[in-house]
């Protein structure tokens, strides 16, 4: 401040006579005013229209200056769902829009549309905790109390539909007119099938930021509780190590992957009992006793002997078996899901399909914790949160070692699996 203003405030202080207490007091907040405002004028730098505009609309919350990104009901099984929702996000992220919460699929109907179970998202996952640590990259938002003006955005289909003209698409609706609404309205396919624009690592760190809420959490320290008790009576010290193996026979499953192998010409898709159990006791370094818990979807299961015929030393344990019926009866099947995926995702050891999205994305939040540990080799033995794929043959008659590929340049391998799968990573 110059010595002019200086002199000009304080010839303002000695005219003033400040007699009682509360001309004092208000004496001094003119004072402070008066200073305050002649010091501010003294930066350039900031622009104070911007700054009060940033504050009135923190006061409001900010609604009428945003703009939406809506899209359909997201089906299928959970880690679909989820891949559908990340790629959503992504959407709104590319439009520069806020994604409206979408609905999620409870029950599990492939094509019987109008026979879905809507579930809110945050009866899923965690709301506040999503947008906290997603602050800046994407953003959600629960559907605004106001009138607002929609533009529909209709997704193309079919052969002549291509990641071209899809990605022509959003660019246009990122511009004028169609920006100006404050809503833009998908319409057509689940997000799982749109055509997939972003690499690995946005994917990621999205899928970072994703919690189940509380509820589902606790369900699934219930679980993995009777799994180390299960085998504490096995090991004199120490904490009871526990193998999760995704064990995809049910029916539904191996018709897919039948399907799937003539297309694509591939043999190491299906893989039978036998041979999961075999692969599964071939693991380097894995020392008896152990436990091992079967992930399987129990009412697609035909054959009821699958806690038969494991090597000895290895314990497996289903839910029936665990006695953990009854925190999965009466759930929907997303929900039930969820708690086997937290079960899967916090054991010792992960053992699952390549051609998987559930085991995908499993491996995915592994290979993730470990490169925070400063990991990108689960070449070796004796690394934490090891996974392996048992549908591919590894050293010594195991499952191959796996860790997600975090150089891709889109979401391919864990969308619709693949045989290429390798135990390195590259960093973020």
């Amino acid at each position: 401040m110059d010595s002019s203003k200086w002199q000009h405030v304080s010839r303002l202080i000695r005219r003033t006579k400040l007699n009682s207490i509360t001309c004092k007091c208000v004496g001094l907040i003119v004072f402070g005013l008066l200073v305050r405002a002649l010091f501010m004028s003294s930066f350039t730098g900031l622009d104070w229209n911007v700054i009060s505009k940033s504050l009135l609309n923190e006061s409001s919350g900010g609604i009428d200056r945003i703009k939406f990104l809506e899209v359909p009901q997201i089906a299928w099984g959970l880690n679909n769902q989820k891949i559908a929702f990340v790629r959503a996000c992504l959407t709104a992220r590319m439009l520069n829009r806020t994604l409206l919460m979408p609905s999620l699929s409870a029950s599990l109907f492939y094509k019987e549309v109008d026979l879905l179970q809507p579930i809110p998202f945050d009866k899923v996952f965690d709301f506040d905790r999503f947008n906290s640590l997603c602050e800046g990259f994407v953003q959600l938002s629960r559907f605004p109390n106001r009138t607002m003006n929609v533009t529909e955005l209709h997704k193309g289909s079919g052969r002549k539909w291509t990641v071209e003209k899809d990605l022509d698409q959003l660019r246009q609706f990122s511009k004028e007119p169609y920006d100006s609404h404050d809503v833009v309205r998908i319409v057509g396919k689940n997000p799982f099938l749109w055509h997939d624009h972003w690499a690995v690592k946005d994917y990621a760190k999205v899928f970072q930021c994703l919690f189940f809420v509380e509820e589902i959490s606790k369900e699934a320290d219930s679980v993995v509780s009777k799994i180390r008790e299960m085998g504490r009576g096995s090991l004199e010290t120490g904490l009871v190590p526990y193998v999760a193996v995704h064990m995809r026979i049910e029916k539904d499953w191996m018709i897919h992957c039948k399907k799937l192998e003539q297309r694509s010409n591939i043999t190491e898709i299906c893989s039978s009992k036998e041979e999961i159990m075999e692969r599964v006791s071939n693991i380097a370094g894995l020392k008896a006793p152990v436990v091992i818990y079967l992930a399987i979807a129990d009412s697609l299961l035909e054959d009821k002997s699958i806690l038969n015929g494991w090597k000895k030393g290895l314990i497996p344990f289903e839910k029936k078996k665990l006695g953990v019926l009854e925190i999965y009866k009466n759930k929907p099947y997303l929900i039930q899901s969820a708690i086997d995926y937290e079960v899967c995702s916090r054991a010792d050891v992960f053992v699952g399909n390549s051609f998987s999205t559930f085991s995908s994305l499993i491996v995915l939040e592994r290979t993730l914790k470990m490169m925070k540990m400063g990991v990108t080799s689960s070449c070796e033995s004796n690394v934490r949160w090891p996974s392996y794929a048992y549908n591919i043959r590894g050293e010594s008659n195991g499952p191959h070692v796996w860790m997600t590929n975090m150089s891709a340049s889109s979401l391919q391998a864990i969308s619709y699996g693949s045989n290429h799968i390798s135990c390195r990573s590259i960093p973020l």
